[in-house]
């Protein structure tokens, strides 16, 4: 199995936190188990691995997997009865009117399309904290706070207020993010050469998170560095498209 490029944040006898990377599954595909993923990753790495909570593939970020099964029961429950904080930080469309707000609306899945969610009130009670850390002239760099764990919560909830993700396919419309976008006119090419995005994932990183130690019972707090894709998106942002004032 090949070893990706994965940063161990932390390791004990208990837990490991990794930053994971975008485009890596965190469980095993139940179409095509031999798909690289996390579990089976550190499992070989660390003998027994319990998953505790997941990110999406395209989701970069700080991950949480126990190492024994009373680990994985007593942080299994703080996520259940929400005592972990999970911060996220997205990169959104437009510039964001509001510094701070709270989204609170119920998710369910569509019965149209196959794994998307919508609101709706047949959904689960979700719930959403947001504000502004940038600002730039047609994007926003936010930071979501969960309060519950609904798959695509932050995509959904964000775009549900008029600021989908800058790139976000499936609730967004855009798949890529080009360097070209930013600098419209001052963007020079060749002729024959192909423009390569910055970003071909969904605009959005698991920053950190904060839970009480399951052998120590020190609450701890830790922080996932920013991947390069996303480093370099935010550089071009501050370059090319600051605020206009």
């Amino acid at each position: 199995m090949k070893q990706p490029k994965l940063t161990i944040i932390h390791e004990d006898e208990d837990i490991v936190v990794v930053n994971k990377p975008a485009m890596i599954l965190t469980v095993p595909d139940r179409y095509a188990p031999g798909k690289f993923n996390l579990k089976d990753f550190l499992k070989e790495r660390y003998g027994k691995i319990f998953v505790v909570h997941r990110l999406d593939k395209e989701t970069s970020g700080a991950l949480v997997f126990a190492r024994h099964a009373d680990a994985h029961r007593r942080l299994s429950l703080d996520f259940e009865n929400r005592r972990v904080e999970k911060i996220y930080w997205a990169l959104v469309q437009g510039q964001m009117v509001e510094d701070s707000g709270t989204i609170d609306k119920p998710l369910a899945r569509s019965t149209v399309k196959y794994n998307k969610m919508l609101i709706h009130p047949r959904g689960k009670a979700s719930r959403t904290d947001f504000r502004v850390l940038e600002r730039f002239r047609y994007f926003t760099l936010v930071q979501a706070r969960i309060h519950t764990g609904r798959l695509h919560q932050i995509r959904v909830h964000l775009a549900s207020i008029g600021y989908p993700l800058a790139v976000d396919y499936l609730y967004g419309g855009r798949s890529e993010f080009k360097l070209s976008e930013i600098k419209r006119g001052k963007y020079k090419q060749g002729k024959e050469a192909q423009e390569r995005p910055l970003m071909t994932r969904v605009s959005l990183h698991a920053r950190s998170l904060g839970f009480t130690h399951p052998g120590t019972g020190q609450h701890l707090n830790f922080t996932a560095e920013l991947p390069k894709d996303f480093r370099a998106v935010l550089h071009q942002l501050r370059k090319w498209n600051k605020p206009a004032h």
